[in-house]
């Protein structure tokens, strides 16, 4: 299923099929490595669920940088649940190697070996385990199992010839990601988003995983404030602010001129940290007052069924409608069927729906919030403080009332915004360079260490799945 609004495009490039399984044991097909000299390093992104809706900015990242010459290969920890609705998604399903869909003997198996091969290195991501699930929330238990993941996460990294591995999340993603460099795997680098890595930040270990990492992504400077926040001082060189990225279809749209009829839309998964039961508020405000209004909530989520019971309770049935999931195209349809855009977030990272909307030319109404303000500024928008029903009404009553030309001014404006800063070929050639220079590093470390036969590429050990020419 997709979240509404993280719609990414184009396709990957076709090309050799390497090593490993996609799913539960079938051949991926992975790009032609562009080589200047040495062969390019291959990359591992690793996320908790992958495919999925609200991860198609990850998509646009991996196919800007298969697009640039760098093979990535695609890992989730656990299978998504539920349809996914874009035929993108679907073909990145058939490409991602889903961890736990291996099955536990394969699980028990990759760890056994791990152990048995090399107990020091396990021995000491054991004890990493222990220390970062003793104070976590998620507790001991729990980490044993990520420990676990982590080594046969190892065996398939060392099957596919992986140099390092980014992890989407710092949540359980970067702690899969940690233990197995612990263990003797790739480096490893992590984005993180927000607002879960802020809210509860040493539940999560975060200064420990800053500290082991390459490099740190934050997706805005109010991110890498964040991050800053929680480490040592000499780590803050490893904070990068790496932007989340728009791209084509979105910055080259056609543009569509703002309609007269009173229409707002909400783009995003229906929780608490977005603010929709606010918005309903608002929204009920607004009838009885007589104000003509539509709204859509472009979405789904756990707050779908008390959302769906205040417009009961509010009688507001005939002027909101819930979507559900949607794809890419009808997403775009609904943005530039509204006025506007609006998003009352209670606590954020940046959000994407907040890009895609100003790149299709649509003002937005959202909150002072993390990296909003960064983006959405007068000239493109409307800022409310966060939880203030008053200030919303007063937008969104803005929005449906202003001349289609003053939206139309605001959409270009905004447009320009999200293509000087959220531009996706830019930011696939950002990440690409940062993690050229992190496989650089390791290689360099590994070339200077004897032990580590001068850099060659790791041999398959016992238990790991054969490589698979093409055929």
């Amino acid at each position: 299923m997709r979240e509404a609004g993280r719609e990414g495009e184009g396709e990957a490039a076709a090309g050799q099929t390497v090593a490993g399984q996609a799913g539960a044991g079938h051949a991926v097909e992975a790009p032609r490595a562009v080589t200047t000299g040495a062969s390019t390093a291959r990359i591992a992104y690793l996320v908790n669920q992958y495919p999925k809706g609200s991860h198609t900015f990850i998509r646009r990242e991996i196919v800007g940088l298969e697009a640039r010459g760098v093979p990535v290969e695609r890992f989730s920890i656990r299978s998504l649940e539920g349809r996914l609705v874009d035929a993108r998604d679907l073909e990145e399903r058939r490409r991602t190697c889903v961890l736990l869909e291996q099955g536990l003997p394969a699980i028990l198996a990759a760890t056994a070996a791990c152990a048995l091969a090399r107990p020091l290195a396990f021995a000491r991501a054991l004890g990493l385990a222990v220390r970062v699930g003793w104070r976590s929330d998620r507790g001991l238990l729990l980490h044993l199992v990520y420990l676990a993941e982590a080594c046969l996460l190892r065996r398939e990294l060392r099957a596919r010839g992986v140099e390092h591995v980014h992890a989407h999340f710092g949540t359980n993603p970067a702690t899969v990601a940690m233990l197995c460099h612990a263990l003797g795997g790739p480096p490893f680098s992590f984005t993180a988003h927000g607002p879960e890595e802020f809210d509860k930040p040493d539940l999560l270990a975060l200064a420990d995983k800053i500290r082991r990492a390459e490099f740190v992504a934050g997706v805005s400077s109010f991110g890498r404030s964040q991050l800053y926040r929680r480490c040592a001082p000499e780590d803050w060189r490893k904070v990068q602010v790496v932007h989340c990225g728009v791209d084509a279809s979105f910055l080259e749209a056609p543009h569509v001129p703002a309609p007269r009829a009173p229409r707002l839309v909400c783009v995003g998964r229906l929780c608490e940290q977005k603010g929709q039961l606010l918005l309903v508020e608002a929204a009920a405000r607004l009838v009885r007052e007589g104000v003509d209004l539509r709204l859509v909530l472009v979405g789904d989520g756990e707050l779908r069924q008390p959302i769906e019971a205040r417009l009961r309770r509010e009688g507001l049935e005939r002027h909101v409608e819930i979507t559900g999931w949607a794809s890419g195209e009808r997403v775009r349809e609904e943005l530039q069927a509204a006025r506007a855009m609006v998003l009352p977030s209670f606590a954020e990272g940046l959000p994407v729906g907040v890009m895609e909307a100003l790149a299709l030319g649509r003002p937005v109404i959202s909150t002072y919030v993390a990296g909003i303000p960064e983006l959405v500024t007068p000239d493109c928008g409307w800022l409310v403080p966060a939880g203030s029903v008053d200030a919303l009404v007063e937008a969104m009553r803005e929005a449906l009332l202003a001349a289609p030309s003053t939206l139309d001014a605001m959409g270009r404006a905004g447009r320009e915004r999200v293509r000087a800063r959220h531009d996706a070929e830019r930011i696939a050639v950002r990440l690409g360079d940062l993690f050229r220079d992190c496989v650089a590093r390791e290689r360099g470390r590994r070339s200077s260490d004897p032990t580590e036969g001068g850099g060659a590429a790791p041999a398959r050990e016992a238990g790991a799945p054969p490589a698979r020419a093409a055929a």
